[in-house]
């Protein structure tokens, strides 16, 4: 089987990574179709999800730098730990700071949409593979946009 250079070297990494929206997804129906009772427990869901799924992103970023074939750029390694930090900086805002998880998706949905900076300079290094942005664009897209719309409707 041949493969692009922009493709992923097997189509299982693209369904899998498709895949990884579909917990977002059923928070949101959860939320708008299963009614009040359902609420919070989808909001719980759909918070937990992308804050795991963010500071995901930070581990496979620190894993490209740790195995870069030359030393990998001081930024990566900031920008590796960046995701968690902003993903418990929104539990603490949630836990503390407003009864609302509103304002904490919000931001897990724009930290997700922002890590498409990081994945662009992956790949302009020449540390991600040529196929990078063509599965982490609509992936970051999808969570991060479902994230926003969960925060709105929350």
């Amino acid at each position: 089987m041949t493969t692009s250079r922009t493709s992923p070297p097997d189509p299982v990494v693209g369904a899998l990574g498709f895949a990884g929206l579909l917990p977002q997804i059923a928070a949101l129906l959860a939320l708008l179709v299963l009614g009040p009772r359902w609420h919070d427990a989808a909001v719980i869901v759909a918070f937990a999800y992308a804050a795991l799924i963010l500071s995901f992103l930070g581990g496979m970023w620190w894993g490209i730098a740790a195995q870069a074939d030359v030393r990998a750029p001081r930024w990566l390694w900031f920008a590796a730990v960046t995701p968690s930090l902003i993903a418990f900086a929104a539990a603490l805002l949630w836990a503390f700071g407003t009864p609302s998880p509103r304002a904490s998706l919000i931001a897990l949905g724009m930290a997700i949409l922002g890590s498409l900076v990081v994945d662009r300079r992956l790949r302009a290094a020449g540390l991600a593979p040529a196929w990078w942005m063509r599965i982490r664009t609509p992936l970051s897209v999808g969570l991060g946009g479902l994230t926003l719309v969960i925060g709105i409707f929350a």
